[in-house]
C-alpha cells in the first residue's frame, strides 16, 4: 500500500479529495466549528469595539437604589413618579427591561381589600396611577418575555404591528426564532404604552450572547424586540416597522425600516442581528434610579437623560439579570438592549450572509488548498511551510480587514485549520514518498557504502549525479588466497555461498570503520576511507579494518571446517591478501548517465592494488604503503622492502602491521623491530652473510615466526645475490615482474 502512496498522481488524488472534502464541509454546521468561528469574531470585537455615543442611558435599579427604597418590587407609584420625571427631563423613550405581570401588592386599595377595610374615600391604586403616567408620557415601551409552553398569560399586545409583504410573510415566519409561550404584563400596561417588545437572550452553546433576535414568531404573529420598539417610539411612536427582502448581492437577507426615520437594520433570515459590543462604564452610561427622584441631582439627571433613550434595568446581583458577552463575562442584561439600540443608531452593523460567506470561505480553501497540493509535489517542506503560514496569515488578515472595513463576518479559523490539515496530510504523504525513495537508495547502495554516507545520501539524493573531486584517500584491495584451487572443487551454489561467507565479514569491518565499499570484483573487494565524508583518521581506520578482517575470518573458517567434517571432505581455509595505500585520488560518481557508481581513481589506487597482489610474493596477508604508515605510526609496523611494482618507475617502501598501539608498546616487539631494521640495513648494504644470520635469529623470535615465508623468500633472494652479486649501483630495490 505504501508503495502506491509514493506515486505523485496518487498523492495528488488523495490531497484533492482532502481539499474538496474540507471545502464542502464549510457548508455544514457543528458545535466545535461554530464555537471556533464565534471566538474569532469575539476577538475582532475586543480589538475593535464599537465607539460610544450620547444617545443611550441605562437607568439602573442598583444596590444603592434598593437600599434607599427599602422595598422590592418597587411600588408602582414610585415608578410612575420616575417615568413622569424622566419625561420632564427630556427623555426620548423610556424602555422597561422588566415585566409587570401581577398587580402591585403594595397598592393601598389592594391592602384595604385584603384586610377588608371599608373607607368612605377610595384609596390610591398604584397600578392605575402607573398606567395613567405611562399613557400621558407617550414614550414608554413595555416588554414581555418567553415562558414555558402552557404558561402563556395572553397574546402580547402590539401597538404598532410589523408590516411585511404578503409573499414574504410565510417564508419569514418559518425561519424566525419561534417561541411557544410568553409572560406578559397586565393588559392595561402595554395598551397604555407607546410600544411593546420582547426581550430575550439567545446565547451560543458556550453561553455568550452574540446575536439578538430582532423579530420573533408567536402564534403565527411577528413581534419586535425591545430595542426596535424603543427606537420606533423615540423617533415617532406613530411610526411602524417594515420588513423588506434584500437583493441577492446585499450583505444581509432582510432589512427592517423604522417608519420614515431613515433608520434601517440588516437582519438574517432567522430574524437575528449580530451585536457589535462596546464596554459600558458606570460614570458615562449608567444613572442610579434614586437620583431621578432626588432634586439635589437634578442637573446631573437632566444632562444624562435629555434627548436620550433610557433603558430601565437592574445591576443588583440579587435580581439575577446577569449575561455574558464577547467583551464581558458578567454584565447586566439591560446592557445588551442598550448596545443593540446604540448600534442601530450608529448604523454600525455586522453582516454574515451565509450564502455568500460560506461560498467565499469554501473558494478560499479550494484555491489555496490546490496551490498547496501542487507545491507539495514539487517543493520541499520549507516552501510548503512558508505557503501555509502565509495562507493562514492571509485568512486571518482578510477576515479582520473585512470586519473593520465592511462589517463582514468571515470565519478565519476553519479555513486556517483546513489549510493546516492539508499541510499535515501533504507532509505525511511527502514523508512516505521520500522515505520510499530513501529505502530504494538504501536497497541499492546500503550494502556497499558506509552508514555515514548512507545517511547523507538519503538526506541529499542530489548527490547521485555524475561528478567528483580530488582528495586524499586511504584505499584497500582484498583478495582470496588460492581462489582458483578452492573453486575447482565446488558447485556454483557452494562457491557463491562461500564467497558470501567471506565478503560479509570483510564488508562489515569496512563499514564499521567509516569506510566505503567501492566494488566487488569476483573474489576481490575495493574500499576506501575519507570519502564522501571527511575522516581525518582515514589511514588508521583502514589499518584497523585490515587487522579486524583477519579476526573476522576465524569464525567463518571454523564454520567451514565443521561443515567439511560433517560431509567428510577436506576443510577449506579462507585467507585474504590485503593491500593499503594512501594518496590523492579522484573520487565521485563515475560512469555514464544511464549507470554510475561512487568510485575512486588515481595512482594511489593503482599502488594499493599492486600491494595486494604482492602479498602473495612476500607470503604476507597485509602490505601497507609508506604514506599510510606515516599517518598511523602508533601501530606495530615493520618495513618489508623497497619495491618497484609493475607499471611504476619509482620505488616505494612497503610495510606490514602486526597490531595496534598496545602491541607497538611492548618491549618484545620493539626489540624485534630493531633487529628487523638491522637485517634490512645489512641486506641493502650488500652484507648478505650478516643479513642471512640475522634472519635465522629473527625466524625463531615470537613475532618473526609469523614471517617465516617472507624470511625464507629473503633468504632465497640473498642466496641468489651471493651467487650473482647485484650491480654496484644497486640500492636494495626489488623490481617486481608480476602484479
Amino acid at each position: 500500500m505504501f508503495r502506491v502512496l509514493t506515486s505523485k498522481w496518487v498523492q495528488f488524488g488523495i490531497l484533492f479529495i482532502v481539499v474538496l472534502s474540507l471545502s464542502i464541509a464549510v457548508f455544514s454546521s457543528f458545535t466545535l466549528k461554530d464555537e471556533l468561528k464565534y471566538n474569532a469574531f469575539d476577538q475582532f470585537n475586543k480589538i475593535n469595539p464599537r465607539p460610544s455615543t450620547d444617545q443611550i442611558i441605562i437607568v439602573d435599579i442598583d444596590e444603592e437604589t434598593l437600599e434607599r427604597m427599602e422595598q422590592w418590587p418597587l411600588p408602582r407609584n414610585i415608578l410612575a413618579n420616575m417615568v413622569a420625571a424622566m419625561k420632564n427631563y427630556g427623555v426620548k423613550a423610556t424602555v422597561f427591561d422588566m415585566v409587570f405581570a401581577e398587580k402591585d401588592r403594595a397598592s393601598p386599595h389592594l391592602i384595604a381589600q385584603n384586610l377588608e377595610i371599608s373607607e368612605g374615600q377610595a384609596l390610591p391604586n398604584y397600578d392605575a396611577i402607573f398606567v395613567d403616567i405611562i399613557k400621558k408620557s407617550e414614550n414608554v415601551v413595555t416588554g414581555f418575555v418567553t415562558a414555558r409552553e402552557g404558561e402563556t398569560r395572553q397574546k402580547p399586545y402590539s401597538p404598532s404591528p410589523v408590516k411585511i409583504r404578503k409573499n414574504d410573510r410565510a417564508t419569514l415566519l418559518e425561519s424566525l426564532f419561534s417561541i411557544r409561550g410568553v409572560a406578559t404584563n397586565l393588559p392595561e400596561f402595554p395598551r397604555a404604552a407607546a410600544g411593546n417588545g420582547i426581550f430575550l437572550a439567545t446565547p451560543s452553546s458556550d453561553g455568550i450572547i452574540r446575536q439578538i433576535p430582532l423579530l420573533v414568531e408567536f402564534d403565527n404573529q411577528i413581534y419586535p424586540t425591545l430595542s426596535l420598539e424603543g427606537l420606533r417610539v423615540a423617533n415617532d411612536r406613530r411610526e411602524f416597522l417594515k420588513i423588506l427582502r434584500q437583493d441577492i448581492d446585499s450583505k444581509s437577507e432582510y432589512e427592517i425600516r423604522i417608519g420614515e426615520s431613515g433608520l434601517t437594520v440588516p437582519m438574517e433570515s432567522n430574524g437575528k442581528l449580530w451585536v457589535k459590543y462596546r464596554s459600558m462604564t458606570r460614570d458615562r452610561d449608567y444613572l442610579s434610579m434614586y437620583k431621578i427622584l432626588d432634586p439635589q441631582y437634578a442637573d446631573e439627571v437632566r444632562e444624562k437623560l435629555n434627548n436620550r433613550i433610557a433603558f430601565i434595568g437592574t445591576s443588583a446581583e440579587g435580581l439575577k439579570d446577569i449575561r455574558s458577552t464577547p467583551l464581558n463575562i458578567f454584565i447586566p442584561g439591560v446592557e445588551i438592549h442598550a448596545n443593540v439600540t446604540e448600534q442601530i443608531l450608529q448604523s454600525d452593523f455586522l453582516y454574515r450572509y451565509d450564502v455568500i460567506a460560506d461560498n467565499i470561505e469554501a473558494l478560499f480553501i479550494l484555491t489555496i488548498g490546490m496551490m498547496m497540493v501542487i507545491a507539495s509535489l514539487y517543493a520541499g517542506a520549507v516552501m510548503l511551510t512558508l505557503i501555509v503560514t502565509m495562507a493562514v496569515s492571509l485568512a486571518i488578515g482578510l477576515s479582520y480587514m473585512a470586519y473593520i472595513d465592511m462589517g463582514m463576518l468571515f470565519d478565519p479559523v476553519y479555513p486556517s485549520i483546513s489549510l493546516i490539515i492539508i499541510f499535515i496530510v501533504s507532509m505525511i504523504l511527502n514523508y512516505i514518498r521520500t522515505e520510499s525513495q530513501a529505502k530504494e537508495i538504501r536497497g541499492a547502495f546500503g550494502l556497499y557504502i558506509s552508514p555515514d554516507f548512507m545517511e547523507e545520501l538519503t538526506d541529499n539524493p542530489d548527490k547521485l549525479k555524475l561528478g567528483g573531486e580530488v582528495r586524499e584517500l586511504s584505499v584497500m584491495f582484498t583478495d582470496i588466497r588460492n581462489f582458483t584451487t578452492i573453486s575447482e572443487n565446488m558447485t556454483p551454489e557452494e562457491l557463491i555461498n562461500t564467497m558470501n561467507d567471506f565478503l560479509t565479514p570483510m564488508s562489515d569491518e569496512v563499514m564499521n570503520t567509516r569506510g566505503t565499499i567501492d566494488k566487488y570484483m569476483g573474489d576481490a573487494m575495493m574500499a576506501f576511507w575519507n570519502a564522501p565524508l571527511d575522516d581525518e583518521n582515514h589511514a588508521r581506520h583502514a589499518i584497523q579494518a585490515a587487522l579486524r578482517m583477519a579476526q573476522s575470518l576465524k569464525p567463518v573458517n571454523n564454520a567451514l571446517a565443521a561443515k567439511a567434517k560433517k560431509n567428510g571432505t577436506k576443510p577449506l581455509r579462507l585467507a585474504a591478501g590485503i593491500g593499503i595505500n594512501t594518496g590523492p585520488c579522484s573520487v565521485g560518481n563515475m560512469g555514464s548517465k544511464q549507470r554510475f557508481a561512487y568510485s575512486a581513481l588515481g595512482d594511489a589506487v593503482n599502488l594499493a592494488s599492486r600491494l595486494e597482489g604482492q602479498t602473495k610474493s612476500y607470503g604476507l596477508e597485509l602490505l601497507v604503503g609508506e604514506e599510510t604508515i606515516n599517518q598511523a605510526r602508533d601501530f606495530a609496523f615493520i618495513e618489508i622492502d623497497k619495491i618497484q611494482v609493475k607499471g611504476k618507475t619509482q620505488p616505494v617502501r612497503i610495510f606490514t602491521v602486526f597490531g595496534d598501539d598496545v602491541i607497538a608498546g611492548k618491549v618484545a616487539f620493539r626489540k624485534f623491530r630493531v633487529a628487523h631494521k638491522l637485517f634490512l640495513r645489512d641486506y641493502r648494504a650488500k652484507r648478505f652473510e650478516g643479513a642471512a644470520l640475522k634472519i635465522q635469529d629473527l625466524m625463531i623470535d615470537k613475532y618473526g615466526q609469523d614471517l617465516k615465508i617472507y624470511y625464507n623468500i629473503m633468504l632465497d633472494r640473498i642466496e641468489a645475490f651471493q651467487t650473482n652479486p647485484p650491480p654496484q649501483s644497486w640500492d636494495g630495490v626489488f623490481v617486481a615482474t608480476s602484479k
